[in-house]
């Protein structure tokens, strides 16, 4: 009986192992793996409190609060001809003043930090001069002449936080690609070549 039982806990702390090892191969996204088909990765956002927005054409489009933040955008990103979850991208509120928008930057730059460890590559500055007051660093950010970004290289795929505008619109934006699903897309595009 002792053996049966001794066996019995065996298997399945070798199944409980071999479970964790197939999860930590993909970079995680909210505690979600980012990997397998849009639809599944769709419905596992949903039950983290996402809602969709869109989803077509191998995007999908959610909105959710992520890390402190209220209202994020969120996209899933895959490729059409391989229905294959690789990248996922999170667009934080607009911010309307840079103290905002950099207290946001750096916030996130440093929960990332003490999750993933140094940066492997930080820039963060102002093209030709740095403006001296709040507006004058809006106005910097509006016009393209900010570059704010830092890069993590994990064993799993990399992480980029950055300050982006678009039509005059300021927010923080942070992307993950998964390095396994990403080198599958990749070697797909080459097939093409």
């Amino acid at each position: 009986m002792k053996f049966k039982i001794t066996l019995l806990l065996l298997l399945i702390l070798t199944t409980c192992s071999f479970a964790q090892t197939a999860v930590s191969e993909h970079l995680v996204f909210k505690g979600v793996p980012i990997d397998g088909s849009l639809s599944q990765y769709v419905l596992k956002m949903k039950q983290s409190g996402f809602a969709t927005v869109s989803s077509e054409n191998g995007l999908a489009i959610l909105k959710g609060d992520f890390a402190g933040f209220k209202d994020c955008h969120i996209g899933v990103s895959t490729l059409k001809d391989k229905d294959l979850v690789h990248k996922i991208a999170v667009l934080c509120p607009e911010s309307e003043t840079w103290s905002l928008l950099s207290g946001n930057y750096f916030n996130l730059k440093e929960l990332l930090t003490e999750k993933y460890g140094t940066p492997s590559d930080v820039v963060e500055k102002f093209d030709s001069y740095t403006p001296r007051d709040d507006n004058g660093k809006m106005s910097a950010v509006k016009f393209d002449r900010c570059k704010y970004y830092t890069i993590w290289k994990t064993d799993k795929g990399d992480i980029q936080l950055t300050i982006v505008q678009k039509d005059y619109k300021c927010s923080v934006s942070l992307i993950y690609m998964d390095k396994l699903n990403s080198d599958i897309i990749r070697a797909k595009a080459k097939d093409d070549l």
